[in-house]
Formats: C-alpha cells, structure tokens, sequence
C-alpha cells in the first residue's frame, strides 16, 4: 500500500483504479478508456505507459505516455510529478493533449526543456449530443466502409490528416502506423463515408468508443465539394450509427477557429461542453 503521493508506471494488477479514474469524465476520457478497454495496462498491448499519482495511498491522477501524452484527472500536484518524469524519460510523444487546464499547466513545466513546439493549439472546444439532429436528414449515401475499399478511403484520410495536422501520416515508418489503424477503424466498422464514382466525398470515423461515450474524428469533406452541405447531412448519417449501434453519447473536439465546422457541428445537435488543448511537434 502506497501511503505518501507519488508517481509509478500502473501495473495491470492496477486495471481496476484505472478504469475508476477513467470513468470520472467518461467524455473527455474516452479515447484513454477506450485503448484501456480493449489493451489492459500493459505497456505492449497498451501502446505506451500508463503513470499513476497517488495521494495517500489512492490513485487520484492518470497520464497516457504513448504517441500522445494525455493528462488525465490531473490535480495540480500530480502534473508537476508528470512534468518531471517526462522531463526525465525525454520527449517520446508527437503531441501532448487532454482537457485544456491541466494540458496548458502541463505544458507550460515541459516547454523550456521540450520546447519549441511545432504548434499549440489553446483551444478546442469539445462538443457532445444525446440525440439525433431534428432537422437535418441523414445523407443516405454515407454507409460503413467495406473491407476491400481500404485503398479508396486512404487517399482522403491521409488529406484530411495532412490538412488537420500540418504533417504527412506517411512520414517517417512510411505510412504503415497509419495505414495499420485506418484499417482497424474499417474492419471494425467504424468508418464512414460517402463515396462516388471510386473518390471520398465525405468521410469521417469513431476513433474512440466505450459503453459510456464514443468520439467522432476526422471528419472531412473532399474539397471540390465544400460549402454544399455535405458535413451536416454526412454528420447526420453517421450520428444515426453512432447513438443506435455504439454509445448513448458521441463526442468530438475541433479547433475554435474552424467556424464553418463548429457551427455544422451546432447544427446538427453538438453543445459544447468544455475544451481541449493540443501541443503538437
């Protein structure tokens, strides 16, 4: 038994705490929740290590350190116990992200040795709906993506990933991370999109998904389509998927400056409901 605060590596014997501080904010947690879920804690499986705070022997305080570094209920104490260890360890992550307090506090500790970041991004309003839109009608052609259309749904996802990040997927393993999770989120039947004539029109996937909350991500309207619509009616199709076959709630977070996203967003039914923080390298 840990009596005095401190941070270590969580142990798969630690599962159950974990879950128990996961499911304090199922929304915003739900992508950790989700890799949780299905890997465990160990580090193989997981894709990264899981870092425990402890305050009189309780696990208060979580933090992803994989691909992405990701406060997780963090307290103010157990993010300074976070900075020093990834201060120790070094950089390993392309981004840090979480709830926007603790990830700006977070930051501001890891930045004079991390720093300077590519980008950071103060503010992405994370946005949630219980409920299907009730006046915009699902576009009847976005459907799951089938297995043997892996290679038409690539193209766009790398696009939309380009566009969204600053940075090519296809960098560095020349793309096979990237080509590996498209094709899980198509297998598992989690992606989505519109397609005409062998191009993407519209696509989007559920990134993340527990039974409390699923996340929707990189949604993306092929450009010669813009300003028709297609986001909301797209949109409208896959919550239909969403809310009837994964999770009785579906997130998403997106940058505050792309006002023609989040006012489709709003349109078909989202509310904002607090903010992320994205630091990216």
């Amino acid at each position: 038994m840990l009596t005095t605060t401190t941070t270590r590596v969580l142990e798969p014997g630690d599962l159950e705490a974990a879950l128990e501080v996961l499911g304090r904010d199922p929304v915003a947690n739900a992508f950790v929740a989700s890799r949780v879920n299905v890997a465990g804690l160990d580090p193989w499986r997981l894709g990264g290590e899981m870092w425990g705070w402890y305050a009189g022997g309780r696990l208060t305080s979580l933090c992803y350190a994989g691909a992405n570094l990701v406060p997780i209920c963090a307290v103010p104490e157990a993010i300074r116990a976070f900075a020093e260890r990834a201060r120790r360890t070094g950089r390993r992550c392309s981004s840090i992200v979480g709830p926007a307090g603790p990830t700006a506090e977070l930051w501001s500790l890891l930045e004079p040795s991390w720093g300077p970041a590519r980008e950071v991004r103060t503010r992405q309003p994370l946005m949630v709906t219980r409920s299907l839109p009730a006046d915009i009608a699902p576009d009847p052609h976005v459907r799951r993506v089938r297995r043997d259309e892996i290679d038409v749904i690539m193209p766009a996802c790398v696009s939309m990933f380009t566009e969204e990040v600053g940075v090519s997927p296809l960098a560095g393993d020349g793309g096979l991370l990237y080509q590996a999770r498209v094709a899980e989120l198509v297998t598992t039947g989690r992606s989505f999109a519109r397609i005409e004539d062998g191009r993407v029109v519209f696509k989007a996937e559920i990134g993340a998904v527990t039974r409390h909350a699923c996340q929707i991500q990189g949604v993306w309207v092929a450009p010669e389509h813009r300003g028709r619509g297609l986001s909301e009616t797209g949109m409208s199709a896959v919550l239909h998927y969403a809310l009837r076959d994964v999770a009785p709630v579906v997130s998403l977070y997106v940058n505050d400056y792309n006002t023609p996203a989040r006012a489709a967003y709003h349109r078909v039914g989202f509310t904002e409901v607090g903010a992320f923080m994205s630091v990216l390298f």
